[in-house]
Formats: C-alpha cells, sequence, structure tokens
C-alpha cells in the first residue's frame, strides 16, 4: 500500500502558473479600471497610473455602482481587494517581502490565520463579459505599479514579511452597501516595481531604497550648464529665477523613501528656496542691492565661487496697492487625491487672512468646462468666500485653455488704475482639453501678460504632476511657480512670502558675467539652465526675464578656475589671444538690467567682481546646496565631494535659520544619503 501511495504521489506534479491567462486577467482588470473611473456623468479621459490614480478609480466606481443600485462594492472589492488601508493622509504606500526598510507607517504583521474575499463568480463573470472593449493598453512596464500575491511558501521562509504596510495613503469612507470592514482581509500582496527589463525587480537593499517609476510626469530642464573656456566665450547671460518648485518637489520625492529624478532637479530653484541675509537697498535707490564674493570651491580646492546675491526691497505693507485675486482653480477628476483638491482648498483658506478689505477675490474653477464659481468680493468677506471654496469638487476632463480665458477675461474686469491684478492658478498642471501644448501656451501667456494681469502657477499632488507646463505658464506670466504638498509648504509660499510673491518690485531682471581671460581660465555657471539667455538679449527690452518680488532674494554660483589653475580641463590655446598677465583684484565684471513695473525702457547696474571678498555663512550654505542639487543630478563636476560633505557645510553655515527651512534642508540630505545619493 504504502509503494503505490509514493507511485501516486511521484506521478502527482503542481501546476506551474499559466503567464498568458496572469496576462490577461491583469488586462481585464485595467480594462474594468480605464472604463469606471472618472465622475458620474462623465468619466476622466486622462489615462490614470500608479497607485494614487488607482485609488481615485477604485473609489469612484463604488460610489457609482451602489448609488445606481447595480451590483454591490462585492465585484469592486475584486479590483481593490490587495489595498491594505490605514488613515495616515500620506500619498504613496509600499508592501515588502524582503526587509525594505521605510521611515513612518509600519503595521503590526497580520495574523497567520489571515482569509481571502470570497467572491461570487456568476457576479464576476457578468461584470467582465458586460464590460466595454474598448480599453487603454497597459502602460508601458517601467511604468507600472506590479502587485504579485505572496506564496504562502514565501511567507513561511520570511514570516516576518508578513503583513508589512508601509505609507498608506488614506482611509476609506464608508459607502452605502459596501462597509468598510469587507476589505479588512485580503490575501496578502506584494508590490515591486519593475526597472526597464522584466526580470530586474528594485526592492531594496543596503546600497539604495527603491526608485519608483514617476507615472505621467513631466519636468521642465535642460542638459547641465557646460563648461566654457574664458577666451574663447567670456560672457554669460540669464535670467533671474525666484522660483521654488523643484525643491519642494525633491523634498516631497525624498520623504517618499526615493531618490528625485535628474530632470526634477533645478539647482537654482533649491538654493533660491531659502531666505537670505543680505545687505538690503538703499532707501529711493535702485529696487534691488546686488552684492559679490568670492570663496574656495568645498569640492575643489583649486577652483572658486563667485557668489552673486540681489537683495529686494520690503515695502511698507500697508502701503501696497489693492490686490485683485482670480483664483483659477482645476477640478477635473486627477484633483480627487486627498494632497490635489482638499490641500488646496486649505491652502487658500489660510492666504485669505493675509487680505485687506479693499483686495477683491474672484473664483474660477475648470474641468470639462470652466466657469464662475465665485463673482468679484472683497476680501473681508471671508465666509463667502470659504463657502465657495468649500463647494467645489473633482470630476471630469481639464480644460485648461477654457479656465485660462475666463480668468483672465474676469481679472481684467477687476483691473483698476493703481491696482495690481493676479491669476494665481491651482493644478497638478494635467491639461487635456484644449490647448495644452507647451509651446501653444508659452505663445497665449505672453500675449495675455501685456494686459498687466500675471499668473502664478501652484502645483498640487503627484502621479501625473505636469511641471513642464507648470513653468511655461509662470515663466511667461510674469509669475512664479511654487509645489505645495503640505500645510507647512502652504504657509511657506501663501502667508510668510505672499507679498513677494505678488507684487514685483522689478520686471525683467537679467544678469550677465563678463570674466578677464587673463583671470579665468574656465567657469561654468551651476544652474539656470532653463533660464539661458542669449549675449544680445541683455540689452533687447523686449527679450522676457524673470521678475523679482518684494523682500526676494536671488543667489547664482560660478565655479571659475583661475589661470594657472592645476584644476584646468582644457588647454590654452597655441594662438590665443589673451597672455598671463600679473595678478590683479579684478576677475570679472557683474551687470544687471531691469524696469521698473510696468515701464517699457530697463535701467542698469554695474559693479566689478573682485577676487578677494568675505564670503561668510550665506555664500557656504548656498554652496552646500548647491553641491547637493548637483549630487541629486548627477554631476560629475564634484570629484569625491560626498553627501556628508553637503551634511557638514550646511550644519556649519546655518546660521539663525528663523523657520527652521535649513535644519529641514540638512535632514532632507541625511535621508538622500540614507537612500544611497553619493
Amino acid at each position: 500500500m504504502t509503494d503505490d501511495l509514493d507511485d501516486l504521489k511521484s506521478m502527482m506534479t503542481t501546476p506551474k502558473p499559466d503567464p498568458t491567462k496572469r496576462a490577461a486577467d491583469l488586462a481585464m482588470a485595467q480594462k474594468n479600471f480605464e472604463n469606471l473611473q472618472g465622475s458620474r456623468d462623465a468619466p476622466r479621459p486622462t489615462p490614470v497610473t500608479g497607485l494614487n490614480g488607482l485609488w481615485t478609480g477604485v473609489t469612484t466606481m463604488l460610489s457609482s455602482m451602489t448609488s445606481k443600485g447595480g451590483l454591490t462594492a462585492t465585484t469592486a472589492i475584486v479590483a481593490c481587494g490587495f489595498l491594505f488601508l490605514t488613515p495616515t493622509g500620506q500619498d504613496m504606500w509600499r508592501t515588502d517581502v524582503k526587509g525594505l526598510t521605510s521611515n513612518e507607517h509600519l503595521i503590526d504583521p497580520l495574523p497567520e490565520d489571515i482569509g481571502t474575499v470570497d467572491v461570487p463568480t456568476p457576479e464576476l463573470d457578468k461584470a467582465l463579459a458586460e464590460a466595454p472593449a474598448n480599453f487603454t493598453t497597459p502602460a508601458p512596464v517601467e511604468q507600472q505599479d506590479f502587485d504579485f500575491e505572496v506564496d504562502d511558501s514565501v511567507l513561511a521562509a520570511a514570516p516576518e514579511a508578513r503583513g508589512r504596510v508601509i505609507d498608506a495613503p488614506f482611509a476609506m469612507d464608508t459607502v452605502d452597501e459596501a462597509p468598510v470592514a469587507s476589505l479588512a482581509a485580503p490575501t496578502v500582496r506584494s508590490n515591486a516595481v519593475r526597472t526597464a527589463t522584466e526580470e530586474s525587480f528594485v526592492t531594496g537593499g543596503p546600497e539604495m531604497a527603491p526608485v519608483l517609476a514617476p507615472d505621467t510626469e513631466t519636468f521642465a530642464n535642460a542638459a547641465v550648464n557646460p563648461l566654457k573656456v574664458t577666451s574663447e566665450d567670456p560672457v554669460s547671460t540669464f535670467s533671474i529665477d525666484v522660483d521654488t518648485a523643484s525643491y519642494a518637489l525633491v523634498r516631497n520625492t525624498i520623504m517618499r523613501g526615493q531618490l528625485p529624478l535628474a530632470d526634477s532637479v533645478r539647482v537654482e530653484e533649491m538654493i533660491n528656496y531659502f531666505p537670505y541675509d543680505y545687505p538690503a537697498p538703499e532707501a529711493g535707490g535702485d529696487p534691488f542691492q546686488p552684492t559679490v564674493s568670492v570663496m574656495q570651491t568645498p569640492w575643489n580646492v583649486d577652483t572658486q565661487l563667485v557668489h552673486i546675491a540681489l537683495q529686494g526691497e520690503m515695502p511698507v505693507v500697508d502701503a501696497r496697492p489693492p490686490l485683485n485675486l482670480v483664483f483659477l482653480i482645476d477640478t477635473s477628476g486627477s484633483m480627487a487625491d486627498p494632497t490635489k483638491l482638499p490641500l488646496l482648498k486649505q491652502s487658500f483658506m489660510l492666504m485669505l487672512d493675509q487680505l485687506r478689505s479693499e483686495d477683491e477675490v474672484a473664483i474660477v474653477e475648470y474641468a470639462g468646462s470652466a466657469g464662475q464659481v465665485l463673482a468679484p468680493t472683497p476680501a473681508g468677506e471671508r465666509a463667502k468666500i470659504r463657502a465657495a471654496l468649500n463647494g467645489l469638487g473633482a470630476g471630469g476632463s481639464t480644460n485648461g485653455q477654457g479656465g485660462l480665458e475666463q480668468a483672465y477675461t474676469v481679472a481684467e474686469s477687476m483691473a483698476k488704475d493703481g491696482e495690481v491684478s493676479r491669476v494665481l492658478l491651482a493644478t497638478d498642471g494635467d491639461f487635456n482639453v484644449g490647448l495644452s501644448d507647451p509651446s501653444g501656451l508659452e505663445n497665449y501667456i505672453a500675449k495675455k501678460r501685456d494686459t498687466g494681469t500675471f499668473l502664478s502657477v501652484l502645483g498640487f499632488g503627484r502621479g501625473n504632476l505636469n511641471d513642464q507646463t507648470m513653468q511655461t505658464l509662470a515663466q511667461n506670466g510674469n509669475g512664479t511657480a511654487a509645489y505645495i504638498d503640505t500645510l507647512s509648504e502652504a504657509q511657506k509660499v501663501l502667508v510668510d512670502q505672499l507679498t513677494g510673491a505678488l507684487f514685483p518690485i522689478a520686471s525683467d531682471v537679467k544678469v550677465q558675467v563678463e570674466f578677464d581671460p587673463t583671470q579665468i581660465a574656465e567657469y561654468r555657471l551651476i544652474g539656470y539652465e532653463t533660464r539661458a539667455l542669449n549675449r544680445e538679449d541683455f540689452n533687447n527690452d523686449r527679450v522676457d526675464a524673470g521678475d523679482l518680488g518684494a523682500g526676494h532674494t536671488v543667489t547664482a554660483l560660478y565655479e571659475v578656475t583661475p589661470v594657472g589653475s592645476a584644476a584646468r580641463m582644457t588647454d590654452p590655446l597655441r594662438y590665443g589671444a589673451a597672455q598671463v598677465v600679473a595678478p590683479r583684484d579684478e576677475i570679472g565684471f557683474l551687470k544687471l538690467r531691469y524696469k521698473e513695473p510696468g515701464a517699457e525702457t530697463s535701467q542698469l547696474i554695474e559693479t566689478p567682481i573682485l577676487r578677494d571678498t568675505d564670503a561668510g555663512d550665506e555664500a557656504s550654505f548656498a554652496a552646500a546646496i548647491a553641491g547637493f542639487g548637483q549630487i541629486l543630478r548627477g554631476s560629475n563636476s564634484l570629484g569625491a565631494w560626498s553627501m556628508g560633505d553637503a551634511i557638514a557645510l550646511a550644519s556649519e553655515s546655518k546660521g539663525a535659520d528663523e523657520y527652521g527651512y535649513r535644519a529641514e534642508a540638512i535632514q532632507l540630505m541625511r535621508l538622500a544619503q540614507s537612500l544611497g545619493a553619493e
């Protein structure tokens, strides 16, 4: 008898999973989500990828199915049963079966007798059969979130991994006929992220934590500024940049346990995120004061950093002109995430208390179409404005063109002589109806800014963030671009720095530096890749450039190689005109052009760049942040200088740090270092 049983056992084999069947099942699930997500009135046409987009689709589908008396939430649980939910308010979650470390939200292991969701097969078959046939092909493999069921054998080998949930994004609301408790015990699953090859999975380890695919996000950037030979190209020209979006995006990404994509890092925006204590302009003079210093480069003892600083004047707030604001709010389906429209509403409400009774506020929303939610209203009527904000809901497509057109129309109707008018566009940047091409948007906004109404852009949320569109709009609308991911950042942008963000003191500010080839052999501008100007643009008042707001500071850094330095990367020309002469104090010359707000003719400021000047802690901290940003971009210009060196320099030069921004940056560097940034 024993021999017979052994023979039967040897003939039995466990069937292998069928990859074709699995792929078909995944495609069918994708089809259901693609066709059921969106508002109740119309599905959202913008593709949604990643877990945040998936959650938006699931919650909308649950609401739609139960409200129409169709299937109960049982069928929907098939699509979302693998989600473990914890009420953290974060916008990212990962599970791990290999001991992946994270910063927070690690819950206790699940009990060994965890169950699975029981789904009636007839109802499931009926739902799948009735699903529309036309659906979007799943995203490329490197852009998907892959969720795989963990075999019992895996859990047996690594019991400590059972039920680990990290950074869950939300708490589910109870839906009629679909209590949340029904999602309490799904099969344990692991979330892995594929790289460019299907066989390679990023699941973490001692070297680096996973870098998750950014879904459909796009970023505005350009190739890193090249090294310039002074004797061949002694003049460098660029527009100032007071945007801060890149730093906030970098911070948000690192706080998720990921390293940012190189293209999302604009070094000058990281440097200019921080307030600096630069010398203020004298009363009655130019609206800003330039200060130039030279210091040894932290990452190369044979080169120097030229530190250029601008400090804008801060006029008396009570003397400022009345302000006309149009809140242009994206209420499309992509804004349903808790870090988008809900945070947007809270952010604008923070700002209301900073407005005066003579200021006016109007609200325009846009989704599939655009509409005015609130007519121009005195800022003192805060209850009315708050009620209008609270009444906004997300759903539909993203008609950005219609929203912009209506917002400008409303702003122009509010404008009066001596007043300041500005549109504040709040969006995730996902324009998919009407004018969505960046070059088309650039031309449209460039024409509109001449009417006297400026445009600033506030970005919210992740997953389908279109940073490129946001940058295009802000740069051509004579405004700023900021990214808001927390109420603390909203406080910084819309409360602490509100005056600088809304009231320009100098328009079309351009910087031009000429280096002396007898003193400086080579140089490179750190950052400002998207703000480069032609040499002849400096004197052309028709060429647009960045604006400087009240009280704002601007910082720029050049790394320069003195003549005769061992750090020189290029050979001198045999027939070059420049000849080495005795050292002298002046190594270059700084020229600045700006216009008074509303003026058509620019004014000129000039100052020499002297060799021996005291840089101080402000310049040192800016250098530390510049090094931090270059490491994140993968620069090959830093040699052996590491994130640890950046942390040490930033700590030594942190200064007073009134708001704690610099301390936060140092902690951010430490986190990036732990994620493998070197």
